[in-house]
């Protein structure tokens, strides 16, 4: 099964959608991602932005969820940023949070 966000028009995930990976296949029987957003398109009635994400990420460095964002630039699914001083990391695109990963190191429990 191929899973797509489905955007609104600034790229946040509104929800996302399974597909079989039937509607994939080209003539050739190789899966494209386009032959997905087309059958998307089709089905939604016309909403035109979607992205496919992978459960495993493989692509688009994460699986994304409602509240994320996709960033054209860096072609990866975004979580929401989870607090002020968070910092992207440029190759997980994963949020680092420097108070969290401070008491991970100094072995402080979370929260204390």
């Amino acid at each position: 099964m191929a899973h797509f966000a489905k955007l609104d028009e600034s790229n946040n995930v509104l929800e996302v959608h399974v597909v079989h990976n039937n509607e994939l296949l080209d003539a050739n029987g190789v899966e494209q991602e386009q032959k997905g957003i087309d059958f998307l398109v089709a089905w939604s009635g016309g909403h035109p932005h979607w992205k496919q994400t992978s459960y495993n990420g493989n692509f688009r460095k994460n699986y994304c969820g409602p509240g994320w964002t996709y960033d054209p630039v860096r072609d990866a699914f975004i979580p929401p940023k989870p607090a002020d001083d968070a910092v992207l990391d440029e190759v997980t695109c994963q949020w680092i949070v420097p108070r969290l990963k401070e008491d991970l190191i100094n072995g402080d429990s979370i929260g204390a």
